[in-house]
């Protein structure tokens, strides 16, 4: 699995922030409702934040050697597309609210939009702790590589390296 793009997330925040703004825009301009998410989004960010880290601090202590158990490796993975998944909806949620607030804040003194504002506010922010925190179990998730091993030479993924014995180091497991 590849690690996240950074620029990417930026990319798909940027773009989100263009469409959120028309959004707000359109809406603002043919009278509809301004499209912000409601309040008890911020309690499932949270929830969906807390699940990432929690699953991601597991992963950590089994990679820092704290567990003796062996980690179930669907779990790891799991946690590991749980973290980019919530990189990408912060990225998405960032993007897509701070453009609705972009629009709100230059219609702050013209109507009574002062909630819509903050809650607008609030979710980017929800959003960029998503981001941060995708970004962050990720890391939790990565291998270390092993004692003497290095980027060239080392023989392809899922092959023996040269000089070792057929079955000798082929596994991705903790022999305590």
């Amino acid at each position: 699995m590849k690690p996240l793009n950074p620029l990417l997330l930026a990319v798909v925040g940027l773009a989100l922030a263009i469409a959120g703004w028309s959004a707000a825009v359109l809406g603002g301009r043919y009278g509809l409702a301004t499209p912000v998410l409601p309040p008890t989004g911020l309690v499932t960010m949270g929830v969906i934040v807390v699940l990432t880290l929690v699953l991601g601090i597991r992963v950590l202590r089994w990679r820092n050697g704290k567990k003796k158990k062996m980690l179930n490796p669907i779990l790891a993975a799991w946690t590991l597309v749980l973290a980019q998944a919530c990189a990408y909806t912060g990225a998405m949620l960032l993007g897509w609210h701070a453009g609705i607030f972009v629009e709100l804040l230059q219609i702050w003194s013209l109507r009574n939009s002062q909630e819509l504002t903050w809650l607008a506010l609030g979710m980017a922010g929800g959003g960029l702790v998503m981001i941060v925190v995708g970004l962050v179990v990720e890391r939790f998730c990565k291998i270390p590589p092993e004692d003497g091993d290095s980027e060239a030479g080392n023989g392809l993924p899922g092959r023996p390296r040269p000089g070792k014995a057929k079955g000798e180091g082929e596994y991705a497991y903790r022999g305590d």
